[in-house]
């Protein structure tokens, strides 16, 4: 479940091993491209931590946040 945290959408996800995290980001970033919506993401061994909000608004969460974060748990 993503949570609202510092003006940003976060979720944490955790992966069998790095390679299916390092899997996972490139999925991410392929959607978030399609979506012209970048996340912050972090990537230790095989936890990924995404943090979502709009940074040319003003760092705060936005309905294109939501809409990322909705197209992000379809990959999963």
């Amino acid at each position: 479940m993503w949570e609202e945290l510092n003006n940003k959408l976060r979720k944490e996800f955790k992966f069998k091993n790095f390679i299916e995290a390092a899997a996972f980001i490139t999925k991410v970033s392929i959607v978030s491209e399609k979506n012209n919506h970048h996340p912050e993401i972090y990537n230790v061994y095989n936890k990924v931590i995404i943090d979502l909000c709009t940074h040319d608004l003003g760092d705060k969460i936005t309905q294109k946040d939501y809409n990322l974060a909705k197209e992000i748990d379809k990959i999963i």
